[in-house]
């Protein structure tokens, strides 16, 4: 059944929207920062079902029965989330009937006025949050301590307190019920546009989690994403066994520049091999924490990662130097504990397990798992390894999960490119006046849309690898940040640029082209992450190195599947250890850093040493996103199965109009996104079905 919409001949008496239109949007624009009350789960039962059941009664009375179908949804949730610190049962009736709205036309003005105002809530809110992370997250002086602080501060902590304080989340509620992912599922496809932002709004106020609770989650991802983002390894500084320097003087990020140095030495012969091995040796010091605190972020060290000696700068070789005390999953513990004080007031997803994969990914836990190991498992891994085998004439590797040689920049050297990319964009104007719009362009936009998108995005240079921030409200703009150099941005500032710009776009269309406010977006990060890749694997492209080969598209589809089956590995590392934690919630940080790397081995020997090698490799939990983006892993992958067939609805088609068609739709649920998108569900299938047809043309 869709959502009951009431009709104004419905309608036969007690209280109308219109006479509390004005002191419903006053309030809604009252914000009070006042701290919250402590809360817990025993206190959502206050409401008991005698009284839900008068309520419902006394609405049946005013507007007759054909008006009950979202009173009986809406009344109970509303129940769920009183307490008696919001007033007495009588209170809780004489509340619904006082503000539950059967008319339609005054129903669609409320919701109307609602998304006005959350645009201008979560847009300032927003706003707020770019401005005091300047400091963290743009070059510049380095970052005090105060910024820091501002930096971890959250100005929407007080949000949800306020609404529920105000009632405005009552009313919310009582008007707009919750849909559960498997009603939206079978139900959205009869939905119309407006009961589809109508169930959105049901999903606004689903919990009651404190203030304080809220801006300890806050805070601690900002720490987490500080020490990501200055954790830095100077390369020039490794040395080999023999003592050699193999690496030109520059910093790279873990994990994401450390992974793209590498990337780039599959055209090098022995000493690209030499390189990347190095690059490994570093990675899984960081993963087992034996790397030496002093060499992070610091050049006046020389290490080498072989034996983990260090040479200081009067030349004196130090043994045995101090290793990161366990840092790295001090934090990852941390963010699980702050997740812990909000768990306990979402009865609705009561796990940051069930927060990340039924609430934000709309996406079962379960079915992504399945979905991850059956294509880990399927036959054209085998394959698809035997093939880079024989392009490298050795071997495979660990590091081979990042193999490149499928793109056509892996035989271009990347000096070339970096002096290509520092020519063309010296600085951050550069970029935005002549990188977007060129990029656009080639994309088929028209000039006006091009200058629309451009107009709304504002480049910055990045501390950390790089990310997209989008705006919440139309009169603010996306930020795209990358890293540039003082002498311009290189090769994979650029390429981090074009990825970043893709998510821009995205953020521009589904914010100013959508229909309602509150669909603004996509269903998941998975969707923004498939259009960011569609941008990044044409980068070559937006440079003119144009590859019009017939294997073209057969060497696509093998970088698409081969980035699916490295990521997806991560990916479960993530999902497996916190899991684990949930298992485990009093675990200690040793004990969470051996089940990390236990889980990376177990994972590595299941579905990677067969074709890799090395038996017990801990590379899986190289990723950065575990420490400052917990579970978020899981997009990548999902994205990249959704990028696939997303590119093949692309062949042939201006991307620029498939773009403007397909993500104006906004929010959907996942599968119902993908049928109006693509006319099917996300599926492994064309991924698989195409790799082992690439491989048939190939050879």
């Amino acid at each position: 059944m869709p959502i009951h919409i009431p009709q104004s001949k419905n309608v036969h008496c007690c209280s109308r929207w219109s006479r509390h239109c004005m002191l419903f949007l006053s309030l809604l624009l009252i914000l009070i920062s006042s701290c919250s009350r402590e809360k817990t789960p025993e206190t959502m039962s206050y409401i008991n079902e005698t009284v839900v059941q008068e309520a419902l009664d006394t609405l049946q009375a005013c507007y007759g029965e054909t008006c009950m179908a979202i009173p009986r949804r809406s009344v109970p949730q509303v129940a769920a989330l009183w307490t008696a610190q919001d007033g007495t049962p009588q209170d809780f009736v004489a509340f619904c009937k006082q503000f539950y709205i059967a008319d339609s036309v005054e129903h669609s003005r409320m919701a109307d006025a609602l998304q006005a105002n959350l645009e201008s809530l979560w847009g300032c809110f927003n706003k707020i949050s770019v401005d005091l992370k300047l400091p963290l997250h743009v070059v510049g002086p380095d970052p005090t301590p105060l910024d820091e602080m501002f930096g971890g501060f959250d100005p929407s902590a007080h949000f949800d307190d306020d609404m529920f304080q105000q009632k405005i989340a009552f009313a919310v509620v009582l008007n707009f019920p919750f849909y559960t992912l498997r009603e939206k599922d079978s139900l959205g496809a009869q939905w119309s546009r407006q009961q589809w932002a109508f169930a959105r709004l049901g999903d606004l106020f689903t919990s009651r989690v404190p203030a304080e609770s809220n801006q300890l989650l806050a805070n601690q991802l900002a720490a987490a994403d500080n020490y990501i983002s200055n954790y830095n390894i100077m390369m020039g500084q490794l040395l080999d066994n023999n003592g050699n320097r193999l690496f030109p003087d520059m910093a790279l990020i873990t994990h994401w520049g450390l992974r793209d140095e590498l990337k780039t030495h599959y055209n090098q012969g022995d000493s690209g091999l030499a390189k990347q091995r190095m690059i490994y040796q570093v990675m899984r010091r960081i993963i087992d924490q034996s790397i030496p605190q002093c060499v992070i972020n610091n050049s006046q060290y020389r290490w080498n990662p072989y034996d983990n000696t260090l040479v200081d700068s009067q030349g004196k070789k130090i043994s045995n130097p101090t290793s990161e005390p366990d840092t790295r999953y001090q934090y990852f513990l941390d963010n699980f504990h702050a997740m812990q004080q909000i768990d306990r007031y979402n009865p609705m997803y009561p796990t940051a397990i069930a927060r990340a994969f039924d609430q934000d990914m709309e996406v079962s836990y379960d079915e992504i798992e399945q979905l991850f190991t059956s294509f880990l498992s399927a036959p054209e891994v085998s394959q698809v390894a035997k093939y880079i085998e024989k392009n490298l004439g050795r071997k495979l590797e660990p590091f081979d999960i990042w193999y490149d040689g499928f793109k056509s920049r892996s035989t271009i050297n990347e000096d070339e490119l970096s002096a290509k990319t520092r020519s063309l964009y010296p600085n951050k104007e550069a970029f935005a006046s002549k990188g977007m719009p060129s990029i656009l362009k080639q994309l088929g936009f028209s000039p006006d849309k091009n200058r629309f998108i451009c107009s709304h995005i504002t480049v910055d240079p990045s501390r950390g690898a790089g990310h997209a921030w989008e705006s919440n409200m139309r009169s603010d703009n996306a930020r795209l940040r990358t890293r540039i150099g003082a002498d311009g941005m290189d090769y994979k500032g650029y390429n981090i640029a074009v990825h970043e710009f893709g998510h821009n776009v995205e953020q521009t269309i589904t914010l100013h082209d959508v229909d309602n406010y509150i669909m603004k977006g996509v269903p998941n990060t998975a969707f923004t992450e498939a259009l960011a890749f569609v941008f990044q694997t044409r980068d070559l492209d937006f440079l003119g190195y144009k590859n019009s080969g017939k294997s073209k598209d057969a060497l696509e589809t093998l970088d698409i599947f081969w980035g699916c089956y490295e990521i997806m590995g991560v990916a479960l590392v993530d999902m497996y250890s916190w899991r684990w934690l949930y298992n485990h919630p009093d675990a200690t940080v040793q004990q969470l850093k051996e089940q990390v790397i236990t889980i990376a081995k177990n994972l590595w020997n299941q579905y990677y040493a067969p074709f890799l090698g090395e038996e017990n490799s801990t590379i899986l939990a190289i990723y950065s996103h575990m420490i400052d983006s917990p579970l978020y892993l899981p997009n990548y992958p999902y994205g990249h199965i959704i990028q696939f067939q997303l590119e093949q609805q692309l062949k042939g088609k201006n991307i620029a109009d498939e773009i403007q068609r397909i993500y104006p739709v906004g929010r959907l649920t996942p599968q119902h996104w993908m049928r109006h998108a693509v006319g099917s569900e996300v599926s492994t299938k064309p991924l698989l079905d195409a790799a082992a047809q690439a491989l048939k043309e190939l050879e």
